[in-house]
């Protein structure tokens, strides 16, 4: 059992993936070779990797950021299987970064054979490789509805023998009775592998919370490896842009006189929204996501976002009314930007026989384009210039421009033109671009300059890949500060005790297929790095 573990939650949200990554973080710093896996992720928010073949493909976001906490770029293997939600019932299947099909409740079933053999070799592959593989779960383990296709929690673990720790967000409420309860559902096998439990979010006087740790140790047979304490700087790279809040971050004072107001309309299928991270550690920028009227007119800069749903989300801005104050803000000449999804709502006419299968749609008509869906997914990293200055960023979509725009928003590295600019309106299919920080600061100058916000001034020296450090270095030293990491070294390389008790009432033993052969992973600090 040496060389892995797997972190699972009572819920979704809990903390898994940012645990994990401080996990990684620690690991890192001790000169551990490292890396990150999540067998299967849902999510719209996903990011590029570069294949050994030289094609683009996608991962979860949340892996890309535990691999940099890793000191490690993206692997496609770090997150073998990738479901990306299209409606409340089906989800595109991204299988080692390539799109390969849809998947619903009616063909899940036959689909899984082939997902969990392909993130079982994955995993393999990994601990052949490194020293530690730490494994994010999903979910909850004790969603025994699913557990029989399970092959992300527990299903997992006792494929390749994983210690499992659980952790539960206390900020929620109801965290002791979460953590029995989710041991308390599990088989007897599976119970096995739970060694103990971590707490997330904590805000007080831990003397108070004693007393609970301690009787959820006598009632478990478990420790609590930590507490980690709530930390108002932990909100980039969110697994899920409900997590952000309404306000992005905490907002910095602004440099000059004036704050430069962002209202990003929340989509129901929004995709990246990772991309409004970047605009949001500027001072004096205030980005909000919303569905709200009021705060979407009374902002300086209107964002629609990306979105897995081009067609159905269009659909949605014209019902709730949100279409017609774009418009009028628009129409006022104040700014708006379209990134990805939102840049194709913004042209003439969206030609969709792909996703929603609906054919041709009119568009926003604020920009001159249209868009026509084509099968093959365009997934790429990107380069090239705006403002006289470089961009970087990535791509992932199905829609391509055909009517150029006379006025491009960008240029790539080949000199062709991308996106669209008409008045106060910008469009771009580009994710990603303002990670690059002198493109975002002309950006927002002119944002500033088209809102009259003659007051606001841009900091010169923002770093957005300085502020993800940060971020990195700080979920470390709360995993070093807080969690007893002499016993979760301990647990990583010996697995988890023999003698842990069985919690009643315990779920039905639940038969496993036969065990494919793991290789053993490399011993401690004999590892090798992946560049």
């Amino acid at each position: 059992m040496s060389g892995g573990l797997l972190v699972a939650g009572t819920t979704s949200d809990a903390g898994k993936s940012m645990l994990t990554a401080g996990i990684c973080r620690w690991l890192h710093r001790r000169g551990v070779a490292v890396a990150p896996f999540k067998a299967q992720n849902m999510s719209n928010n996903s990011a590029v990797v570069v294949g050994p073949d030289g094609r683009g493909g996608e991962i979860g976001r949340a892996q890309a950021m535990q691999a940099a906490a890793c000191g490690l770029d993206p692997d496609l293997r770090f997150n073998p299987v990738l479901l990306k939600p299209g409606s409340d019932r089906s989800s595109q299947v991204v299988l080692l970064g390539e799109a390969v099909d849809t998947v619903d409740a009616a063909n899940f079933r036959s689909l899984r054979p082939r997902l969990a053999g392909t993130a079982f070799d994955a995993l393999a592959e990994l601990r052949a490789h490194y020293d530690v593989v730490v494994c994010e779960g999903a979910g909850s383990p004790a969603e025994i509805n699913l557990r029989d296709a399970d092959y992300v929690n527990l299903g997992l673990a006792r494929h390749a023998g994983l210690p499992t720790i659980v952790v539960g967000d206390i900020d929620r409420g109801g965290v002791f009775a979460a953590m029995f309860g989710t041991l308390a559902l599990l088989d007897a096998a599976d119970q096995a592998l739970v060694a103990g439990f971590v707490v997330n979010k904590f805000r007080g006087d831990q003397g108070l919370l004693q007393p609970g740790l301690d009787m959820l140790t006598a009632v478990t047979g478990r420790p609590t490896y930590g507490v980690l304490p709530w930390h108002v700087d932990l909100w980039l790279d969110a697994e899920d842009s409900l997590a952000y809040g309404r306000v992005l971050g905490r907002p910095a004072a602004p440099r000059g006189g004036e704050w430069l107001d962002v209202a990003a309309i929340r989509l129901p299928r929004i995709s990246n929204a990772t991309d409004l991270e970047a605009l949001a550690v500027e001072p004096g920028v205030r980005v909000r996501l919303t569905v709200e009227p009021a705060e979407i007119a009374a902002a300086d800069l209107v964002i629609l976002p990306g979105t897995k749903a081009t067609v159905e989300d269009l659909d949605w801005l014209r019902r709730t009314g949100l279409a017609d104050v774009v418009h009028r803000h628009a129409a006022a000449g104040r700014p708006v930007l379209g990134i990805c999804g939102g840049f194709q709502m913004l042209g003439r006419r969206v030609v969709d026989d792909v996703e929603s299968r609906r054919g041709p749609v009119a568009g926003l008509g604020l920009l001159p384009v249209e868009v026509v869906f084509d099968r093959r997914k365009t997934v790429t990293r990107s380069t090239g210039s705006a403002f006289g200055v470089p961009v970087h960023g990535y791509e992932i979509h199905h829609g391509r421009v055909t009517s150029a725009a006379p006025t491009p928003f960008l240029v790539d590295a080949e000199g062709r033109p991308e996106g669209a600019v008409a008045g106060g309106v910008t469009g771009t299919h580009w994710h990603g671009a303002f990670s690059s920080d002198e493109f975002r600061r002309r950006y927002l100058t002119e944002v500033a300059r088209l809102a009259g916000r003659r007051g606001f001034v841009v900091a010169p020296d923002t770093s957005f890949v300085a502020a993800r450090e940060r971020t990195l270095d700080l979920l470390g030293d709360l995993v070093e500060e807080h969690l007893d990491s002499a016993a979760l070294w301990r647990l990583i390389e010996n697995g988890p005790a023999d003698d842990l008790p069985f919690v009643p009432p315990g779920a039905p033993a639940m038969p496993q297929p036969p065990p494919r052969p793991v290789p053993a992973p490399a011993r401690m600090g004999q590892g090798t790095r992946a560049g």
